[in-house]
């Protein structure tokens, strides 16, 4: 049997950790190729001595000679900078790409792998956010899939499999609420980032977790939803499923609905997008219903959360305004997560961002890049 070479962009992150355990689970499915990490040279030698991979990026330069001198007896290669990160992805050992990176850094390195005909496992929902037309443009004139890892995309891709022909009314994103859910806008004011990083259930990194606190994640998951699967704005729902089992639904034009439910578990969905079509046997816990009497679903109340309505806006305007939206909501987390704002600032600095950048609604590339770096200035600027 042929092994599916694998790439790992951000394997130190928590998408990247878990998939390494998963690609570690079938060695006889996996060819593990490439690791890379931005700043965490321990982590990412402590993964090359154990995963013994082809190649090893890390893009913080100043890093370089560490991580160098740890692995130069071992019989890999080690590069350094972000450009090699765009680089390494169009080896010819590599089949699968999976983007686990945070943020707008994953965009480059997205891009030349599909240039380079390789498949995507997208985790890095920021991608599509920024560019989503032109990446699903560049993956249909390359001929390459994009397989969602995310459990909410990677749940709709499930129920579509085997329903091509059949068209979409509509389809439903489930949101756990995070750990602020049912709180009002006062409430909201005097949260803490300790609180703010106490998600009710999953284990996520840092700027995810806060992404789900304030509903930002969603509304990124919604404008990735529509690039993923050629929607309307109009045709994605967004539900508060706060036992997080249902992962997200598909409604049909017969009105039929499909779920996909299980724990929530983030390997399953990474294993997925690795081995499409296959279902690999795991040992990951069962579900059972006696242990879940009630599933529960309520409202989003945008009027508080205010960053899912943005999202749904900025969607609707097409152009660059996502990739406003993104740029602005990155740099108003790292600032609340370094205690300089508050919770709601970030709501305020994400609208007020979005008004001031100008909207180019036919952007290239360079487009795309010039309106990240406009608006993390303006978003700077209003900290």
């Amino acid at each position: 049997m042929h092994k599916k070479g694998i790439a790992i962009l951000g394997s130190t992150g928590s998408i990247g950790t878990q998939a390494l355990e998963v690609i570690e689970n079938y060695p006889d499915q996996f060819d593990l190729q490439i690791i890379t990490a931005n700043k965490n040279a321990d982590l990412l030698i402590e993964q090359a001595l154990k995963y013994k991979p082809n190649t090893v990026v890390i893009v913080d330069e100043a890093q370089f000679k560490k991580v160098k001198d740890a692995l130069w007896e071992q019989d890999i290669h080690v590069y350094a900078g972000a450009d090699a990160l765009a680089q390494v992805v169009e080896s010819n050992e590599v089949h699968v790409v999976l983007t686990a990176m945070v943020g707008y850094a994953g965009l480059k390195p997205t891009l030349s792998a599909i240039r380079a005909k390789k498949d995507i496992a997208l985790a890095n929902k920021e991608t599509l956010v920024v560019a989503g037309e032109l990446i699903t443009k560049e993956a249909y004139e390359n001929g390459v899939n994009i397989y969602p890892v995310d459990s909410e995309h990677s749940a709709i891709f499930q129920c579509l499999t085997g329903e091509f022909e059949n068209k979409i009314e509509k389809i439903y994103l489930t949101a756990s609420g995070g750990p602020f859910r049912g709180y009002s806008l006062e409430q909201l004011q005097k949260v803490t980032k300790e609180q703010a990083l106490n998600h009710p259930n999953w284990d996520m990194g840092a700027k995810i977790t806060i992404d789900s606190a304030s509903m930002m994640n969603k509304g990124l998951e919604v404008i990735e939803a529509k690039w993923l699967f050629n929607l309307k704005p109009e045709q994605i729902d967004v539900i508060v499923h706060p036992q997080s089992i249902v992962h997200s639904l598909v409604q049909f034009e017969d009105g039929s609905m499909k779920a996909q439910m299980g724990l929530p578990d983030m390997k399953l969905p990474i294993q997925y997008a690795l081995t499409y079509p296959q279902r690999l046997k795991t040992d990951f816990p069962r579900f059972n219903f006696m242990d879940y009497p009630e599933l529960t679903f309520e409202k989003v109340d945008t009027s508080v959360f205010t960053n899912l309505q943005l999202a749904y806006d900025v969607l609707k305007e097409g152009g660059t305004a996502a990739c406003s939206l993104n740029a602005a909501n990155e740099v108003a987390v790292d600032a609340f997560l370094k205690e300089q704002i508050s919770f709601v600032d970030i709501f305020r600095i994400n609208s007020s961002t979005v008004e001031k950048v100008q909207n180019i609604l036919q952007p290239e590339l360079e487009d795309y890049i010039a309106i990240n770096l406009e608006a993390r200035k303006i978003a700077e600027e209003l900290l």
